[in-house]
């Protein structure tokens, strides 16, 4: 059965993975470049890495249904299941190990409604859902650092340590909200208990400590017009390898 999307068409690249013809060849080719197109034994891919790729983006940005995907790529259910089991952890983003001296990062969390509870806890007002601590580089904007998903009511200081990206980022300078209190790292000035304002100096620091911060934020609306992080049916590991490879995909759409 043909498909009706196919990586071979230009035209349905930049609709599903957010590249450029360009980014996405690039893309492929460091996928080929680590593995992805290996020769294994048992039962053969019936789409090649470009179209693999593919549907899985696709998959990621529409939060379609394993059967309509099948039929937009002209395969099986059970194959559309196969490409995305194997793939999607390829796709991942690799954390950054080693930082410049002078960088500046900026931490913050997010909720992704997961409905496999084994690994969702729901917060209050909100639904069962994981944290995900995201680290980007202020000055780039890029992701640097995916952390382990945790349960959705671990706050933000608690999951910063152990979701790994405070082991990951060593002792770079990290920004982050009020929520890390007590966590080391830059966080912007509060009232003290009984004190009415602030002094001018902190208010300002707190303004630019605030404008800066909200970069994070931009990088969270980019990455969750990808609909499976506003529903994610994935069980498992699945969230944390759809976040971090929508984060790979991001990055490549930043730097072009």
């Amino acid at each position: 059965m043909a498909g009706v999307i196919t990586a071979l068409e230009p035209s349905w690249i930049a609709p599903f993975t957010g590249l450029s013809s360009r980014c996405f060849r690039k893309l492929v080719t460091a996928l080929r470049r680590e593995g992805a197109e290996a020769v294994r034994r048992g039962r053969p891919w019936s789409l090649p890495l470009e179209d693999g790729v593919l549907l899985v983006a696709a998959y990621w940005r529409t939060n379609l249904t394993l059967r309509q995907l099948a039929l937009l790529f002209g395969v099986s259910k059970s194959t559309a299941d196969r490409v995305i089991s194997h793939f999607a952890p390829l796709l991942a983003l690799l954390p950054r190990r080693r930082f410049r001296k002078d960088s500046v990062l900026i931490v913050d969390g997010t909720l992704v409604p997961t409905r496999d509870r084994a690994v969702a806890g729901k917060p209050k007002n909100y639904r069962y859902s994981t944290n995900h601590q995201i680290v980007i580089d202020a000055d780039t904007r890029l992701v640097v650092v995916v952390g382990r998903p945790l349960p959705g009511n671990r706050n933000d200081c608690k999951a910063w340590e152990l979701s790994g990206a405070k082991g990951t980022v060593g002792n770079a300078t990290v920004i982050a909200g009020g929520g890390y209190r007590g966590t080391g790292l830059v966080i912007p000035h509060r009232r003290e208990r009984g004190q009415s304002e602030l002094p001018a100096w902190k208010e300002e620091h707190t303004t630019s400590h605030r404008q800066v911060r909200a970069r994070v934020e931009h990088a969270f609306a980019r990455m969750k017009s990808w609909k499976i992080l506003r529903d994610c049916r994935l069980k498992g590991d699945g969230v944390h390898h759809a976040m971090s490879g929508i984060a790979r995909l991001h990055n490549l759409a930043l730097a072009g």
